[in-house]
């Protein structure tokens, strides 16, 4: 049932519609394809709506992007990254098991989390996984600061990605793909001056790095069973500093901007609501302004706008819009394991998940 302005009936249209055929605009988000797939798949799973997708078929459909590790001719393609790739655009033939690295082909860290996310909403158990190469990969992908390249091919290297491979250790239950101590080193270095995490060190805090930045470094510290568990995550960071930053990005309409001096935007209702999430202190901005903001964001269709005044969703925002309402408690949604961006459904069935997170209100 719909309550209070929130049109969960025609969310679901809209996600299903998104699964199913993606609209002409996103043609130049080929390569991005699995990622949109993830959106719309989790997304579903929110709204207890797993029933619209056709499980078995999509499972074969993820695993056919996955970037086998040997060559047609049986040999080690050693340059590559494994994993998945985000699209057979570059003219991979389909087969349930994947497919050969081809010139310029590859896994890349953001699909292979994207991949494995769908995987375990849809409850497979990895058994097709090429699980060894993907943590070999990711040893390769790290670099000497501690960050993570996306690809061998790819060399810009930041928060994005460290999170990434930092969720694929947990889903994979398999943590020797990361060195976690530079890892860790590298997100508390990133924390600047006013407060909040930038991409990198010495960058602008945003409301996307920071909240990669708290969640790979709440998942290692909790999962890792190498870390100490005397040291608590929130020691090694300014948390008052981050409180106030994070605090100050709600605007005077309610929603959250990623910036200072940036106009509020929907999908920073998870990036800001998740981090205010993660400390423990969701409770200290006005929940239900950022309510209000959200439904002026809602569109007649189903889905989100990036902001109140565009006319027509996207799914990103659509998906991360339904994550704040979420985070807010709204009634027929499930409750989300934010640092891991599944539900708490499917993050509990995570062999990784071996100690629980205890979540808040």
């Amino acid at each position: 049932m719909d309550d209070g302005g929130f049109k969960g009936d025609l969310h679901r249209v809209f996600f299903n519609w998104m699964l199913q055929e993606l609209p002409g605009a996103y043609e130049s988000e080929e390569s991005n394809r699995l990622s949109m797939a993830y959106f719309a798949i989790s997304a579903l799973d929110i709204l207890d709506s797993l029933n619209q997708v056709a499980s078995e078929d999509t499972i074969n459909w993820v695993y056919g992007l996955q970037v086998l590790p040997l060559t047609e001719a049986g040999g080690r393609n050693d340059g590559k990254t494994f994993g998945f790739r985000g699209s057979p655009s570059i003219g991979v033939k389909f087969s349930v098991d994947g497919a050969h690295a081809l010139v310029h082909d590859g896994g890349h860290l953001a699909m292979t989390y994207s991949a494995l996310a769908i995987l375990a909403i849809l409850g497979d158990d990895y058994s097709k996984v090429s699980r060894e190469d993907i943590v070999r990969s990711m040893r390769q992908l790290q670099q000497p600061d501690g960050s993570f390249c996306p690809t061998m091919m790819d060399r810009q290297s930041d928060m994005r990605f460290l999170f990434c491979a930092i969720a694929i250790s947990v889903l994979l239950d398999d943590w020797s793909g990361v060195d976690s101590k530079r890892a860790v080193e590298f997100i508390v270095r990133s924390q600047t001056f006013d407060g909040g995490f930038g991409l990198s060190p010495g960058l602008e805090a945003h409301g996307g790095a920071t909240y990669c930045a708290l969640a790979a470094l709440r998942l290692i510290t909790l999962y890792d069973r190498s870390w100490p568990s005397s040291v608590d995550w929130t020691s090694l960071i300014d948390v008052d500093m981050l409180t106030q930053w994070c605090l100050n990005r709600q605007s005077s309409d309610g929603g959250f901007q990623g910036r200072p001096n940036k106009p509020a935007d929907t999908c920073y209702a998870f990036w800001l609501g998740g981090s205010l999430r993660m400390v423990e202190i969701d409770h200290l901005f006005n929940q239900e302004k950022l309510r209000s903001f959200l439904l002026s964001a809602q569109r007649k269709w189903g889905g989100f706008s990036k902001f109140p005044d565009l006319q027509l969703p996207d799914i990103l925002h659509s998906y991360y819009g339904l994550c704040g309402f979420s985070l807010l408690g709204q009634p027929g949604l499930k409750p989300l394991a934010f640092e891991l961006g599944i539900t708490q459904r499917a993050a509990s069935r995570l062999p990784g998940f071996s100690r629980k997170i205890k979540y808040g209100a």
